[in-house]
């Protein structure tokens, strides 16, 4: 018996959706030669659906019945199919058959197949590792360091496992751990996490955890811990297929006793069949997709607009979220009797021989072209130092600045920036300091009309950031965003998403590093930014965003809203026209034929009422 089973399910596997697509268009052309009589065949051509959209049906609800004693809506459309086909009603069995298949296609066709993607986070811990012992240096697989073991990283490359600095100075990028897009300057006895990334200066570490204890490890987990227990929405008909199946029988029971009349109860059963019920839920859901996707959202779960609809509070990841993800000059302070001008221009010839992502953004913003310079030099954790015009102009932080005479002035004056969350670059010029480049992560330009928008829905914004507190207070405060959690780690971020969970909150998360992995499996809905986010992050969410448009994100929840509204009419209508053609069914007004083009007539009004959201826009 169990091989039979296997069987059954591998020939109802085989050939996929494209299977089921050419075997509707088959169907559909026999249908419709069957009903007006088009070719002379020696058999009813409804026989074609029968076999090719019937024979599934049936085949499904025994094997549901056998396995786990599964009472679905097939059971019911099986039993209708085969009472239509012993009394002769043959076009009645195949249209059922037909409707009932259209639905379970629209069904799969919105349901995300299972993915993969996240799996990409463990290629980002290297494989070897480059170990000293006795005085050697030598590379050995990652997994067999041990904690007290010393590493040396060189420029560029991914730290294999956590561990702490002993020796050198450098700048690490934090991405994959904070979202943060600027790096951080490293030296010793700073901690350093598996999966960032080395961008200057050669550094020895002592290794303090490995194996799974690293974080690249545990962010692997909180990811497949959090997609666990996410769960799937079953269909309403097959929800309620039980009591469906026994209103049915026993109503068809009652009618051929009480009448003694066969075709008065299999017209029940034809009418019974759930095909607008099925078809209810999965074409709104296409049609919100459709409508979804002009406006910039890939929607990769097919429930995931359902969720969306009953989201309470949506959390924002800050980087390449609400701002740009890019740090830009924005202020440019002289301390000396040079004027502004002279100081952008000292600071952009400095910088443009620099791979440092603050020295790369002075040079982009710089709208002219830099002077030339000679001696670069770059000093890893401080800046660079550079002949322009015959002068040694410095470019940096408070580091290699030390030798300088630092004044009150300048420290009120970038004081003032720094305590807004911006970064400082100082210049020297001749060793004498002559002011100093603001940076900073502007705000996208629709932040703050979305969150307006949102808050009109009456969801609360969040935010939560790997970034400094100041800087997170500094945002917020601009985009009027009240709750703020700040120096998020990825696992800090799944923790509170959890307590509003925990709380009640039906959560809506956004992010674009592959630090918001977690969390966007974690909440209820995960929207990706789709068009500068890693694939790792877009493969964990529900939702991505293709062109970055946030703005679009308030049309999104109402359209969520929108689409419930529509199944719930959809819903009514058909169930309330199924209960009606029950009635005349009963009483011996309808036969199958008319009884099931009736009942049919249901689906197409549920099919155009959801073809509305198509288009739909507040």
């Amino acid at each position: 018996m169990k091989t039979m089973i296997e069987k059954a399910e591998r020939f109802l596997e085989f050939g996929g959706i494209k299977k089921e697509i050419v075997f509707l268009i088959l169907s559909g052309i026999a249908l419709i030669i069957s009903m007006f009589d088009l070719l002379p065949l020696p058999f009813d051509a409804a026989w074609i659906a029968i076999i090719l959209c019937g024979i599934p049906i049936i085949l499904e609800a025994i094997i549901g019945l056998i396995t786990a004693f599964d009472i679905k809506a097939d059971v019911l459309v099986s039993l209708a199919l085969i009472a239509a086909v012993l009394i002769g009603e043959d076009f009645a069995a195949g249209e059922v058959a037909f409707i009932m298949q259209l639905g379970a296609l629209l069904e799969d066709l919105t349901v995300a197949k299972a993915r993969a993607g996240i799996e990409k986070l463990v290629h980002l811990t290297p494989q070897i590792a480059r170990i000293i012992r006795n005085g050697e240096e030598k590379m050995i697989p990652a997994e067999q360091v041990s904690v007290g073991d010393t590493l040396r990283i060189l420029p560029g490359e991914t730290v294999p496992i956590d561990g702490v600095i002993i020796s050198g100075q450098t700048s690490v990028n934090q991405a994959v751990m904070t979202g943060e897009s600027l790096p951080v300057d490293k030296t010793v006895g700073d901690e350093v996490s598996s999966g960032t990334v080395n961008q200057f200066g050669a550094f020895e570490m002592k290794a303090t955890k490995v194996g799974e204890d690293s974080s690249i490890q545990r962010m692997i987990k909180l990811v497949q811990s959090a997609d666990a227990g996410k769960a799937k929405i079953v269909g309403l008909a097959d929800r309620w297929a039980t009591w469906i199946v026994v209103i049915a029988l026993s109503a068809a029971a009652l009618t051929w006793a009480i009448s003694g009349e066969i075709i008065r109860a299999v017209t029940i059963l034809v009418v019974f069949c759930p095909c607008a019920l099925v078809l209810a839920t999965p074409t709104a859901i296409m049609a919100a997709i459709g409508n979804a996707t002009k406006h910039g959202f890939l929607v990769r779960e097919g429930d995931a607009l359902e969720r969306l609809s009953k989201v309470s509070k949506v959390t924002f990841d800050k980087t390449g979220t609400l701002t740009y993800g890019t740090p830009t000059v924005t202020a440019v302070k002289s301390i000396s009797d040079y004027s502004e001008d002279e100081i952008y221009d000292f600071a952009a010839a400095a910088e443009q021989m620099s791979e440092h992502p603050l020295g790369k953004a002075i040079v982009k913003c710089y709208e002219k072209k830099p002077k030339e310079c000679s001696d670069f030099k770059m000093i890893p954790g401080e800046g660079v130092t550079v002949l322009v015009d015959g002068k040694v102009i410095r470019a940096g932080n408070l580091k290699l600045l030390r030798e300088t005479c630092l004044s009150k002035t300048l420290a009120e004056n970038a004081g003032k920036y720094i305590n807004q969350g911006n970064t400082v670059i100082y210049i020297a010029v001749e060793n004498m300091l002559a002011g100093f480049i603001v940076l900073s992560d502007t705000l996208r330009e629709e932040s703050n009309q979305m969150i307006e928008s949102l808050r009109k829905t009456g969801v609360e914004p969040v935010l939560l950031t790997g970034d400094h507190q100041k800087t997170a207070d500094t945002i917020a405060e601009s985009l009027n965003i009240h709750k703020v959690h700040a120096n998020c780690l990825p696992e800090d971020k799944l923790n509170y998403i959890d307590a509003y969970q925990k709380n009640g909150d039906i959560v809506c998360m956004i992010g674009d590093g592959i630090n918001d992995a977690p969390a966007l499996k974690k909440a209820n809905i995960g929207i990706a930014m789709g068009g500068i986010g890693s694939d790792i992050t877009v493969d964990a969410a529900d939702i991505a965003l293709v062109d970055d448009e946030i703005k679009e994100l308030p049309h999104l929840l109402t359209l969520s809203k929108r689409m419930m509204t529509t199944i719930k009419l959809n819903l009514t209508f058909s169930m309330g026209l199924n209960f009606l053609a029950i009635i005349l069914a009963i009483t011996g007004f309808l036969g199958p034929v008319i009884g099931a083009l009736v009942h049919n007539a249901g689906s197409v009004v549920v099919i155009l009422n959801s073809a509305l959201l198509l288009k739909w826009r507040q």
